[in-house]
């Protein structure tokens, strides 16, 4: 199989102030016709520094320290601006992890692809206007004219998706780089995106390397593995070999993260108290205006109960209502229906008081948005231990609680990896001594086995304090292992709400049983 991609002993640097960092180490990748690599790791461990090398995008501060990088017989190392642009797009596409970043907001979609075929394709706009809807229809977007015609605020995650990866094969490039495709996406919609990607490689035969942290998910794509660490690779083989069988003791330390749906980790029985209800709760986003019908609810008429110290898992594709009903649940949304907790019942977010407010804590799926850029950690903390009775001098005992050092409350976000900045999070909705704590896909960007330090932190303080969670999340095969019960959710309703035991069950809703079928299976 002659190579497409050839990386020979490649190395980089990125120059810091205090010195340089090596981040690529002599990493060796041989990619064939038709064949798709899987590049797996840790944050940080130089996968995405990798596709930026291939890519010829790399940080004015990157110094590439040695090796080679090949698309067929071309030196791609060798480019210089005019080749870069010839290649970059037309001979290798990307497929990044967030569309929504990916495309510009201020141009119609068609207009996006229309753009790449005239560039690369050298196509007039009617030929382009034809040829990205033919693009469009390829990657089974319905009413794809229509959809042309859109800005990407007004298609949904999946719709965005699609639309990149029609325009990364519509140039019918060589080779595709895939940067974590599905992580933003709910399973089903990832699951629908892995079957397109299938047929239109195996259509097109391009070569792929597919980047992502999700080893079941590799586990169902890739020919080949490699497993990268601090920027080497450790360990290579076919999905079956490196998974069932890890060689190398960070692999068997992956594998060993992934969750399991048999390896229940909480066995314990939840309360009898209820510490927070939905009653008939609705949210609807947008207003009424005369003479058109009212907006369909984001969440409709959704009925459920969180009892003393339960993990309820609230699962759903992407618009099924899962944040907006944590967005009713805590007052960010208005809505009808009513909230139940201790003992009260409130009917809008206006009769939700400090005491309310302090016992209903949530934690956003990105922390970055949601911890102030410009404030240091121990600022961040401190809010909430004055507003809910505490003292400042709780600070380094809150860290400590979630396994940072004392020293981090003098540090700012940006000086934290992801993990870290979720852990403060954690300690920000633990200030306040919560009943109940919504974990809004707070995993979902995380890495296996970060993502696993996460889950056992949580559970550790749910141990200690008694607290409740309502887990929301996209990920069944670790809700069921946490999960003392399970809701799922379809268009705004609550279709199904069981113990997690029984979520398989031959008399689950269809939905759920989809939801299942769609889930990567657990590797190893």
């Amino acid at each position: 199989m002659s190579a497409v991609l050839s990386v020979e002993a490649y190395s980089l640097d990125y120059r810091l102030r205090q010195g340089t960092a090596r981040v690529l180490d002599g990493v060796n990748i041989t990619i064939g016709r038709g064949e798709v690599v899987g590049l797996v790791g840790e944050s940080g461990s130089g996968k995405s520094s990798l596709a930026w090398a291939i890519m010829r995008h790399l940080p004015r501060n990157a110094v590439e320290a040695g090796g080679a990088l090949r698309l067929g017989g071309l030196d791609l190392r060798g480019l210089d601006a005019a080749g870069v642009q010839a290649v970059r797009g037309r001979r290798i596409g990307m497929v990044f992890q967030d569309p929504s970043t990916a495309l510009n907001p201020t141009l119609r979609l068609g207009e996006q692809v229309m753009e790449v075929l005239i560039r690369h394709r050298g196509l007039t706009r009617p030929e382009a206007r034809d040829a990205a809807e033919a693009a469009l229809t390829e990657v089974e977007l319905r009413d794809p004219a229509a959809l042309m015609r859109r800005y990407p605020h007004e298609a949904s995650g999946g719709e965005k998706q699609r639309v990149v990866i029609a325009t990364a094969f519509a140039t019918q490039p060589e080779l595709i780089l895939f940067d974590e495709p599905t992580t933003a996406l709910d399973v089903i919609t990832g699951a629908r995106i892995l079957e397109l990607f299938a047929r239109l490689r195996e259509h097109t035969g391009v070569a792929a390397l597919y980047i992502s942290h999700d080893l079941g998910l590799v586990s169902r794509v890739a020919d080949r593995v490699s497993v990268l660490r601090r920027g080497r690779i450790v360990e290579e083989g076919t999905p079956a070999q490196v998974f069932r069988a890890p060689a190398h003791d960070y692999t068997r330390g992956l594998v060993a993260a992934v969750p399991r749906p048999e390896r229940r980790l909480v066995a314990d029985a939840p309360g009898s108290a209820t510490v927070l209800a939905a009653d008939a709760l609705s949210v609807r986003y947008g207003r009424r205006r005369l003479f058109r019908p009212p907006p369909p609810p984001a969440t409709e008429a959704v009925t459920l109960a969180v009892r003393e110290g339960e993990i309820l898992g609230v699962v759903g594709e992407s618009g099924s209502g899962k944040s907006s009903l944590a967005r009713g649940l805590t007052g960010l949304a208005s809505f009808g229906g009513a909230v139940q907790a201790a003992g009260r019942r409130l009917d809008r977010p206006g009769a939700m008081d400090r005491a309310y407010r302090r016992a209903v804590q949530i934690v956003f799926q990105h922390p970055d948005s949601s911890l102030n850029p410009r404030m240091r950690i121990g600022e961040i903390l401190s809010r909430p231990l004055r507003l809910h009775g505490g003292a400042t001098t709780e600070i380094p005992a809150l860290l400590e609680q979630v396994r940072l050092p004392p020293d981090y409350a003098r540090k700012y976000p940006h000086q934290l990896s992801g993990g870290e900045k979720q852990r403060v999070a954690i300690a920000r909705a633990f200030a306040a001594r919560p009943s109940i704590v919504i974990c809004d896909e707070i995993t979902a960007s995380l890495d296996v086995s970060v993502q696993a330090q996460v889950i056992e932190l949580l559970l550790a303080l749910r141990r200690q304090h008694g607290t409740a969670y309502l887990f929301i999340t996209h990920d069944l095969n670790l809700i069921r292992q946490i999960a003392h019960r399970i809701a799922v959710m379809q268009r705004g309703r609550l279709v199904d709400l069981r113990e997690a035991a029984a979520i398989d069950a031959p008399d689950a809703h269809p939905y759920t049983r989809a939801l299942i079928a769609a889930s990567p299976t657990p590797v190893g």
